[in-house]
Protein backbone atom coordinates (compact mmCIF):
# COMPACT_ATOMS: atom_id res chain seq x y z
CA UNK A 1 0.00 0.00 0.00
CA UNK A 2 1.79 3.21 -1.32
CA UNK A 3 0.48 5.48 1.38
CA UNK A 4 3.16 8.19 1.39
CA UNK A 5 1.80 10.42 4.24
CA UNK A 6 -1.11 12.71 5.76
CA UNK A 7 -2.89 14.78 3.40
CA UNK A 8 -5.46 16.14 6.12
CA UNK A 9 -7.23 15.91 9.75
CA UNK A 10 -10.16 16.56 9.74
CA UNK A 11 -11.48 18.26 13.03
CA UNK A 12 -14.54 19.24 14.75
CA UNK A 13 -13.94 22.85 16.58
CA UNK A 14 -16.41 23.86 19.24
CA UNK A 15 -15.08 27.72 18.45
CA UNK A 16 -13.96 28.42 14.61
CA UNK A 17 -12.38 31.79 15.33
CA UNK A 18 -10.09 30.89 17.70
CA UNK A 19 -9.23 27.74 15.67
CA UNK A 20 -8.97 30.42 12.99
CA UNK A 21 -6.73 32.82 14.93
CA UNK A 22 -4.49 30.02 16.07
CA UNK A 23 -3.69 28.47 12.62
CA UNK A 24 -2.74 32.14 11.25
CA UNK A 25 -0.29 32.39 14.05
CA UNK A 26 0.99 28.90 13.90
CA UNK A 27 2.14 29.76 10.16
CA UNK A 28 -0.55 27.97 8.32
CA UNK A 29 -2.27 29.71 5.40
CA UNK A 30 -5.79 29.79 5.55
CA UNK A 31 -8.03 28.64 2.43
CA UNK A 32 -11.61 28.13 1.64
CA UNK A 33 -12.66 30.68 4.56
CA UNK A 34 -16.22 30.97 5.87
CA UNK A 35 -18.14 31.55 9.02
CA UNK A 36 -18.49 27.20 9.16
CA UNK A 37 -14.60 26.72 9.27
CA UNK A 38 -11.93 26.73 7.01
CA UNK A 39 -8.88 25.31 5.79
CA UNK A 40 -5.39 25.78 6.84
CA UNK A 41 -2.40 24.07 4.94
CA UNK A 42 1.12 24.19 5.13
CA UNK A 43 3.44 25.15 2.39
CA UNK A 44 3.14 21.85 0.43
CA UNK A 45 -0.55 22.11 0.44
CA UNK A 46 -1.16 19.45 3.35
CA UNK A 47 -3.66 20.66 6.10
CA UNK A 48 -6.13 20.83 8.80
CA UNK A 49 -9.88 21.01 7.78
CA UNK A 50 -11.40 22.55 10.79
CA UNK A 51 -15.34 22.92 10.86
CA UNK A 52 -17.67 23.49 13.77
CA UNK A 53 -18.15 20.32 16.01
CA UNK A 54 -22.14 20.42 14.77
CA UNK A 55 -21.79 20.30 11.37
CA UNK A 56 -23.65 17.42 10.05
CA UNK A 57 -21.40 16.60 7.28
CA UNK A 58 -18.49 15.73 9.55
CA UNK A 59 -18.31 11.80 9.96
CA UNK A 60 -19.47 11.05 13.86
CA UNK A 61 -16.98 11.73 16.95
CA UNK A 62 -15.60 9.21 18.87
CA UNK A 63 -15.20 11.69 21.65
CA UNK A 64 -16.37 14.39 22.63
CA UNK A 65 -15.75 17.84 20.86
CA UNK A 66 -13.62 19.33 20.29
CA UNK A 67 -11.97 16.63 18.79
CA UNK A 68 -10.47 14.61 15.23
CA UNK A 69 -13.00 13.56 13.14
CA UNK A 70 -11.41 12.40 10.27
CA UNK A 71 -7.70 11.14 9.09
CA UNK A 72 -6.99 11.59 5.23
CA UNK A 73 -4.06 10.07 4.06
CA UNK A 74 -2.33 10.45 0.71
CA UNK A 75 -1.93 7.56 -1.96
CA UNK A 76 0.60 7.65 -4.68
CA UNK A 77 -1.77 7.01 -7.60
CA UNK A 78 -5.60 5.61 -7.53
CA UNK A 79 -4.56 1.97 -8.00
CA UNK A 80 -3.19 2.29 -4.14
CA UNK A 81 -7.07 3.69 -3.32
CA UNK A 82 -8.47 0.90 -5.06
CA UNK A 83 -6.03 -1.71 -3.36
CA UNK A 84 -7.10 -0.28 -0.01
CA UNK A 85 -10.85 -0.43 -0.78
CA UNK A 86 -10.54 -4.35 -1.77
CA UNK A 87 -8.81 -4.95 1.33
CA UNK A 88 -10.93 -3.02 3.91
CA UNK A 89 -14.23 -4.25 2.24
CA UNK A 90 -13.84 -7.56 3.13
CA UNK A 91 -14.75 -6.70 7.02
CA UNK A 92 -15.86 -3.62 7.39
CA UNK A 93 -17.60 -0.44 5.38
CA UNK A 94 -15.83 1.75 2.44
CA UNK A 95 -17.57 4.31 0.68
CA UNK A 96 -15.91 6.02 -2.20
CA UNK A 97 -17.03 9.92 -2.73
CA UNK A 98 -17.78 11.41 -5.93
CA UNK A 99 -14.23 13.17 -5.03
CA UNK A 100 -12.63 10.04 -5.72
CA UNK A 101 -11.92 10.06 -1.66
CA UNK A 102 -12.44 6.31 -0.24
CA UNK A 103 -13.82 6.46 3.27
CA UNK A 104 -13.59 3.89 6.34
CA UNK A 105 -12.49 3.43 9.69
CA UNK A 106 -9.59 1.69 11.36
CA UNK A 107 -9.56 -1.04 14.22
CA UNK A 108 -9.91 1.50 17.30
CA UNK A 109 -12.85 3.21 15.52
CA UNK A 110 -11.45 6.17 14.15
CA UNK A 111 -12.82 7.54 10.97
CA UNK A 112 -9.80 7.44 7.84
CA UNK A 113 -9.64 8.51 4.56
CA UNK A 114 -7.72 7.88 1.22
CA UNK A 115 -7.19 10.46 -1.65
CA UNK A 116 -4.17 11.18 -4.52
CA UNK A 117 -1.67 13.15 -2.67
CA UNK A 118 -2.03 17.24 -2.61
CA UNK A 119 1.47 17.56 -2.51
CA UNK A 120 2.79 20.37 -4.44
CA UNK A 121 6.03 21.84 -4.81
CA UNK A 122 7.01 24.51 -2.96
CA UNK A 123 9.51 27.11 -2.31
CA UNK A 124 11.33 27.65 0.81
CA UNK A 125 14.94 28.82 2.01
CA UNK A 126 17.49 26.05 2.47
CA UNK A 127 18.60 25.62 6.03
CA UNK A 128 22.30 26.47 5.81
CA UNK A 129 24.49 25.45 9.06
CA UNK A 130 28.57 26.88 9.63
CA UNK A 131 30.10 23.71 11.13
CA UNK A 132 34.36 24.35 12.64
CA UNK A 133 36.45 22.25 10.60
CA UNK A 134 34.29 22.24 7.35
CA UNK A 135 33.62 25.01 4.57
CA UNK A 136 30.91 28.02 5.74
CA UNK A 137 27.44 26.94 4.32
CA UNK A 138 26.76 30.38 4.70
CA UNK A 139 28.45 33.33 2.55
CA UNK A 140 30.35 36.07 3.51
CA UNK A 141 27.70 38.26 5.78
CA UNK A 142 24.77 36.13 5.21
CA UNK A 143 22.90 36.12 8.39
CA UNK A 144 21.46 32.81 10.39
CA UNK A 145 18.83 34.95 12.47
CA UNK A 146 16.63 37.66 11.47
CA UNK A 147 14.04 37.94 14.27
CA UNK A 148 10.98 39.52 11.65
CA UNK A 149 11.53 36.31 9.36
CA UNK A 150 8.02 34.34 9.87
CA UNK A 151 8.51 30.69 10.07
CA UNK A 152 5.96 28.60 7.88
CA UNK A 153 5.38 24.94 8.72
CA UNK A 154 6.63 22.94 5.23
CA UNK A 155 4.18 19.74 5.64
CA UNK A 156 2.05 17.93 7.91
CA UNK A 157 4.59 15.54 9.78
CA UNK A 158 2.60 13.31 11.96
CA UNK A 159 -0.72 12.66 13.84
CA UNK A 160 -1.05 10.66 17.60
CA UNK A 161 -3.79 9.36 18.97
CA UNK A 162 -5.08 7.08 21.69
CA UNK A 163 -6.26 3.51 21.48
CA UNK A 164 -8.02 1.33 23.72
CA UNK A 165 -6.22 -1.64 22.32
CA UNK A 166 -2.32 -0.67 20.87
CA UNK A 167 -1.56 -4.41 19.92
CA UNK A 168 -5.06 -4.88 17.97
CA UNK A 169 -4.88 -1.28 16.47
CA UNK A 170 -0.56 -1.73 15.25
CA UNK A 171 -1.67 -4.68 13.70
CA UNK A 172 -4.54 -3.17 11.78
CA UNK A 173 -2.22 -0.70 10.39
CA UNK A 174 0.56 -3.33 9.82
CA UNK A 175 -1.14 -6.18 8.08
CA UNK A 176 -4.25 -4.33 6.65
CA UNK A 177 -2.48 -0.76 4.55
CA UNK A 178 1.31 -1.74 5.10
CA UNK A 179 2.53 0.43 7.93
CA UNK A 180 6.06 -0.52 9.24
CA UNK A 181 6.54 -0.21 12.92
CA UNK A 182 10.05 1.93 13.70
CA UNK A 183 10.26 1.70 17.58
CA UNK A 184 8.11 1.05 20.68
CA UNK A 185 7.49 2.23 24.26
CA UNK A 186 6.60 -1.07 25.92
CA UNK A 187 3.15 -1.67 25.95
CA UNK A 188 2.19 2.37 25.80
CA UNK A 189 2.53 3.23 22.22
CA UNK A 190 4.42 2.38 18.45
CA UNK A 191 5.48 4.63 15.91
CA UNK A 192 4.80 3.56 12.27
CA UNK A 193 5.39 5.30 9.02
CA UNK A 194 3.16 4.14 5.80
CA UNK A 195 5.19 2.01 3.24
CA UNK A 196 5.51 4.78 0.80
CA UNK A 197 7.41 7.38 3.31
CA UNK A 198 11.26 6.76 4.63
CA UNK A 199 10.53 9.18 7.71
CA UNK A 200 10.17 7.88 11.45
CA UNK A 201 6.58 8.01 12.18
CA UNK A 202 3.69 10.08 10.58
CA UNK A 203 1.57 7.76 12.98
CA UNK A 204 1.90 7.36 16.67
CA UNK A 205 -0.37 5.15 18.13
CA UNK A 206 -0.72 5.72 22.03
CA UNK A 207 -2.47 3.33 24.47
CA UNK A 208 -5.43 5.24 26.52
CA UNK A 209 -4.29 5.99 29.93
CA UNK A 210 -7.76 7.39 30.77
CA UNK A 211 -11.15 6.52 29.69
CA UNK A 212 -11.00 8.68 26.56
CA UNK A 213 -10.07 7.67 23.14
CA UNK A 214 -9.58 10.90 20.39
CA UNK A 215 -6.68 13.24 19.51
CA UNK A 216 -3.31 13.37 21.18
CA UNK A 217 -1.26 15.69 19.03
CA UNK A 218 -0.57 16.57 15.35
CA UNK A 219 2.98 17.89 13.80
CA UNK A 220 3.85 20.32 11.34
CA UNK A 221 7.57 20.11 9.76
CA UNK A 222 9.07 23.35 9.89
CA UNK A 223 12.44 23.53 8.57
CA UNK A 224 15.55 23.27 11.25
CA UNK A 225 16.05 22.96 14.99
CA UNK A 226 16.32 26.82 15.09
CA UNK A 227 13.11 27.83 13.39
CA UNK A 228 11.56 25.28 15.94
CA UNK A 229 12.90 27.16 18.30
CA UNK A 230 12.06 30.54 16.62
CA UNK A 231 8.61 29.48 15.66
CA UNK A 232 7.49 28.89 18.99
CA UNK A 233 8.81 31.86 20.93
CA UNK A 234 6.74 34.01 18.62
CA UNK A 235 3.56 31.79 19.04
CA UNK A 236 3.99 32.12 23.05
CA UNK A 237 4.30 35.56 22.61
CA UNK A 238 1.10 35.61 20.45
CA UNK A 239 -0.70 34.47 23.37
CA UNK A 240 -0.47 30.32 23.05
CA UNK A 241 0.39 27.99 25.95
CA UNK A 242 3.17 25.74 25.94
CA UNK A 243 2.43 22.41 26.78
CA UNK A 244 5.49 20.27 26.19
CA UNK A 245 9.32 21.59 25.21
CA UNK A 246 11.28 22.85 23.45
CA UNK A 247 13.44 19.55 23.20
CA UNK A 248 14.42 16.56 21.19
CA UNK A 249 13.24 13.20 21.02
CA UNK A 250 15.31 10.52 21.31
CA UNK A 251 13.28 8.18 18.78
CA UNK A 252 12.47 10.37 15.62
CA UNK A 253 15.26 12.48 16.82
CA UNK A 254 13.21 15.00 15.64
CA UNK A 255 13.44 18.61 17.65
CA UNK A 256 9.85 19.61 19.38
CA UNK A 257 7.91 22.12 20.90
CA UNK A 258 4.25 21.44 21.72
CA UNK A 259 1.24 23.60 22.72
CA UNK A 260 -2.37 23.60 23.55
CA UNK A 261 -4.66 24.25 20.62
CA UNK A 262 -8.61 24.98 20.35
CA UNK A 263 -9.08 21.16 18.62
CA UNK A 264 -8.82 18.56 21.58
CA UNK A 265 -4.96 17.97 21.37
CA UNK A 266 -1.76 19.44 21.00
CA UNK A 267 -0.02 21.01 18.25
CA UNK A 268 3.76 20.34 17.55
CA UNK A 269 6.10 22.39 15.68
CA UNK A 270 8.73 20.19 14.89
CA UNK A 271 11.94 19.25 12.54
CA UNK A 272 14.79 17.32 11.61
CA UNK A 273 13.36 13.56 12.06
CA UNK A 274 15.33 10.37 10.79
CA UNK A 275 14.47 8.50 8.45
CA UNK A 276 14.77 4.61 7.94
CA UNK A 277 14.80 1.31 5.25
CA UNK A 278 13.64 -2.03 5.64
CA UNK A 279 16.56 -2.69 6.83
CA UNK A 280 15.81 -0.76 10.37
CA UNK A 281 15.23 -2.72 13.58
CA UNK A 282 12.13 -1.29 16.05
CA UNK A 283 13.95 -0.43 19.40
CA UNK A 284 12.20 -0.94 22.33
CA UNK A 285 11.81 1.65 25.75
CA UNK A 286 9.97 2.20 28.94
CA UNK A 287 8.34 5.19 28.50
CA UNK A 288 9.56 8.14 30.83
CA UNK A 289 11.05 11.43 30.39
CA UNK A 290 14.91 9.73 29.89
CA UNK A 291 13.36 7.90 26.60
CA UNK A 292 10.99 10.65 25.36
CA UNK A 293 14.34 13.03 25.21
CA UNK A 294 18.04 13.21 24.73
CA UNK A 295 17.11 16.95 26.16
CA UNK A 296 14.26 19.08 26.76
CA UNK A 297 13.15 22.32 28.65
CA UNK A 298 9.76 23.46 30.77
CA UNK A 299 7.98 20.47 32.47
CA UNK A 300 9.31 17.10 32.19
CA UNK A 301 6.33 14.72 30.38
CA UNK A 302 6.09 12.29 33.11
CA UNK A 303 5.09 15.24 35.59
CA UNK A 304 2.43 16.78 33.46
Amino acid sequence: MDIIGLNAAVLGVEDVEASRRYCTDFGLTPVDSGTGGLNAEALDGTQLVIRAANDTSLPASIAPPPNLRETVWAARDKSVIDAIGAELSKDRQVKLGSDGVLHSYDESGYPIAFQLSCRRPYKAEPVLINVPGFPPQRAANQLACDPKAPVKPRTFSHIVYFVPDLEKAERFYVERLGFVVTDRFTGAGSFLRPAGTAEHHTLFLMKVPHATVGLNHMAFHVGSGHEVMHAGTQFQRKGWKPFWGPGRHIFGSNYFWYFNSPFGGAMEFDADMDVHDDSWTPREAQLGDASAAIWQFGTPMMRR
